[in-house]
């Protein structure tokens, strides 16, 4: 029968049967199926060697005209060697995979490969900034969308956090493609929002003394002065422990495991930084140093708006700071009180300038002696009286 709309309005299924199917003479393998509740369009067709029957339709809502051309479609698919119910299957499958669910597994394997600050960060972006992508199939995650997201994050949370964001979905993404969760990285081609330029702050000598002189003896406070005595990073710091700590050879070393460079890094106490950790009172069963709870020190930025609060009622004027502006202010100073470039590199634990490359590789002198010189150098000039103390 040449199916018509007429022809197929008339069709009835035939006494004694459950349903019945009515064949395109125009078009073989299309056709139409009636069932007791509806009439629907079907193709047929033969790949991989299974006959496979799909519906394309109700006819009461789909033309027969657009019926014909998806049958005729999909009857071509199978001409050029494609099975259309793989396919299908397939791309059901791939649905199934959304961000979300692509989001977790990464989190689950960056966890124990990321610093637990990195791990925060990544875990925050992706789960608040990206969080509009929640539910969507990764495959569906294109180029034109992360660029539209990114703009959006500007114009919310500053042009930063939209650039960090963008780096930590491509870094999710270049892991879903390694895992074969995703097929390309739709970061790839997208702008960054905002060029980042690396901060050169120093702070001035009688910033730093107000700073000083700002810090009561509490955790904050002893930690914004080891920061300046020892030049080492912020959660270095805050993250403490005990057990890295000798008091009697005056050394603190840091583990590998908690250094930006993945190198066990040796930092040598100065009198004044020595009598700021003897002063600390030990916490029973307790092995950080600062902090309460389960981790180490928490509450940055309350605690920097306090200081800087007092800073600003004692009358001191002060530029923006950050606390990382520390370590690159006493990596400075010390260049200015005659400390080698060498030293100053392993004082900060970078593998770079005189330890990077060939070099690096013979030269695995630590420069204990003339680290813990120059900090105590250091220490001395930062203890000195300040005015106005």
């Amino acid at each position: 029968m040449r199916l018509s709309k007429q022809s197929v309005a008339c069709l009835q299924i035939p006494a004694g049967k459950p349903y019945h199917i009515e064949w395109d003479e125009v078009l073989p393998g299309f056709g139409v199926r009636i069932n007791p509740t509806g009439k629907v369009w079907v193709v047929q067709y033969r790949a991989g060697g299974k006959s496979r029957r799909e519906t394309i339709g109700r006819v009461d809502t789909v033309p027969l005209d657009a019926a014909r051309e998806k049958a005729k479609k999909t009857l071509a698919k199978v001409q050029l060697g494609s099975d259309p119910h793989a396919e299908k299957a397939q791309a059901k499958a791939r649905a199934k995979i959304t961000f979300e669910a692509v989001a977790e597994r990464y989190l689950k394997h960056a966890q124990d490969r990321l610093k637990p600050r990195s791990f925060e960060e990544v875990e925050r972006h992706l789960k608040k900034h990206w969080q509009p992508f929640q539910g969507l199939p990764i495959s569906e995650i294109r180029r034109a969308l992360v660029a539209n997201r990114l703009e959006e994050i500007a114009e919310q949370s500053g042009p930063i956090a939209s650039n960090r964001a963008r780096a930590a979905l491509s870094a999710l993404f270049a892991w879903a493609v390694a895992v074969g969760l995703a097929e390309s990285n739709p970061v790839i081609g997208t702008m960054r929002v905002a060029a980042e330029v690396s901060r050169e702050h120093v702070i001035a000598d009688e910033e730093l003394a107000a700073i000083w002189r700002a810090c009561r003896d509490d955790d904050y406070g002893r930690i914004v002065r080891l920061l300046i005595l020892t030049a080492q990073r912020r959660d270095e710091v805050g993250d403490m422990r005990w057990s890295e700590v000798d008091l009697i050879r005056g050394l603190w070393t840091i583990p590998r495991e908690r250094t930006k460079n993945g190198l066990t890094h040796e930092v040598p106490l100065s009198h004044v930084a020595l009598e700021i950790l003897q002063s600390i009172p030990r916490r029973a069963g307790r092995e950080f140093v600062f902090g309460e709870g389960r981790g180490g020190f928490s509450g940055w930025s309350k605690s920097k708006t306090r200081l800087d609060a007092r800073i600003a009622k004692a009358g001191a004027v002060m530029r923006p700071w950050r606390l990382h502006d520390l370590r690159r202010t006493t990596a400075t100073r010390l260049a200015e009180m005659g400390t080698l470039p060498h030293v100053v590199e392993a004082i900060l634990n970078h593998v770079s300038g005189h330890k990077a490359g060939v070099a690096g590789i013979y030269n695995r002198a630590t420069y204990t002696k003339e680290k813990r010189e120059a900090l105590e150098q250091w220490a001395t000039h930062m203890n000195a009286p300040q005015p106005n103390s």
